[in-house]
């Protein structure tokens, strides 16, 4: 970790050299370390002396080299500003070091730094069912929240739900699976919890597709292994309907996909299996809950604050603690801008209002996060 001179930013930040890439950050920052990279940025963990407890820093990647990847920097800075909720990773900073907007081209966002995810927690130990409630109903709680928003996660894992030393959990990387971003991920771990409708472009999906990915997540929790590991789409949907089942008249009628639905129809078909005898030794109750998630018919499946009110999340259910989020404006999905266009809009967002004094932050309420 070197330092090097600082030259054209603003006063009170500082340069340092950590895996051959140049951070410039406030100082209040320190001991940065390199905790993960990967094609939309570098995370690095550090001391935030004002607050007096770690962060994550993610310095976004070259985040205007292409249309595509300043939309997708846009689109994380926005969610992540709205976000206000104790089971959803918000913003505690965001920041650029240069002084005007010809030079912008580093964007800096500060999160709380999280321990562990579920897939840490599910490979080092067997979980107890009072446990397993008390994640999922975080999970749901954080969903009820980011629903209520108008938004949808579409790539709930358990890599992507981060957990500390109290069982206390955070739903990361929201609304940020965009069909078009697909392609460019390449995480074959996704399909395993994702649902059959999205994986497979069935018809137009609903809020409900999270739901799916919840009852694979607590399929997995419950029983230590992957629910439908499968090796490729055609494998995964093989796996699900062994299970579940192969879908009713009424359900096919739904599939607008003319080539998916034939398809679906040519399979052999199969009859639900009973959960009971799947999740032998399970709870009862989280067994029906997993039951009601698991559903085909996305007209049927539970939605989050239908879940929340289930007798399996009784102990922690509080209909007056599970907080629903203001609308989100998501207006500029729509927008067809250049790059230059999107980073004006990033520095608007960036230095825009709400922030700290000092040229950099966003305002008391969210530095208490």
């Amino acid at each position: 970790m070197t330092e090097q001179p600082a030259e054209k930013i603003k006063p009170n930040f500082y340069r340092v050299e950590l895996n051959r890439t140049i951070w410039e950050i406030p100082e209040r920052y320190q001991m940065l370390t390199p905790i993960g990279s990967g094609a939309y940025g570098q995370v690095c963990s550090a001391f935030d002396q004002q607050l007096q407890h770690k962060v994550a820093i993610k310095k976004l990647a070259r985040p205007f080299q292409s249309e595509i990847h300043a939309k997708r920097s846009y689109r994380e800075l926005r969610l992540l500003k709205h976000m206000e909720h104790e089971n959803v990773i918000g913003l505690l900073n965001v920041m650029t070091p240069t002084l005007t907007f010809e030079d912008f081209q580093d964007v800096y966002l500060v999160t709380p730094l999280m321990g562990a995810d579920l897939n840490n927690i599910v490979k080092c130990q067997k979980l107890t069912d009072d446990h397993v409630q008390f994640l999922v109903y975080q999970v749901l709680r954080g969903l009820k929240y980011i629903h209520s928003a108008g938004i949808i996660h579409r790539d709930l894992k358990p890599s992507n739900i981060a957990v500390n030393e109290d069982c206390e959990l955070k739903i990361l990387d929201f609304g940020l699976a965009r069909l078009a971003d697909d392609a460019m991920t390449g995480y074959v771990a996704t399909r395993w919890y994702r649902a059959p409708e999205i994986m497979l472009n069935w018809m137009h999906y609903n809020k409900t597709v999270d739901i799916w990915s919840v009852g694979c997540i607590m399929a997995e929790l419950l029983t230590g292994r992957t629910l439908f590991p499968g090796t490729d789409h055609i494998d995964q949907l093989k796996r699900i309907m062994e299970l579940v089942g192969t879908p009713d008249q009424e359900f096919l009628q739904k599939i607008s996909s003319e080539s998916a639905r034939s398809y679906v129809e040519s399979l052999p078909k199969q009859s639900k299996k009973d959960f009971r005898g799947y999740f032998q030794g399970a709870n009862p109750d989280a067994v029906d809950l997993l039951d009601k998630m698991l559903i085909l018919d996305t007209d049927k499946r539970l939605t989050a604050e239908q879940a929340l009110e289930h007798p399996y999340m009784r102990q922690y259910h509080d209909p007056t603690d599970e907080p629903t989020a203001a609308a989100y404006d998501d207006s500029f999905e729509k927008m067809e801008l250049n790059v230059a266009e999107w980073r004006k809009l990033m520095y608007e967002e960036v230095e825009g209002p709400g922030r700290a004094a000092g040229g950099e932050g966003l305002g008391p309420e969210a530095m208490e996060q």
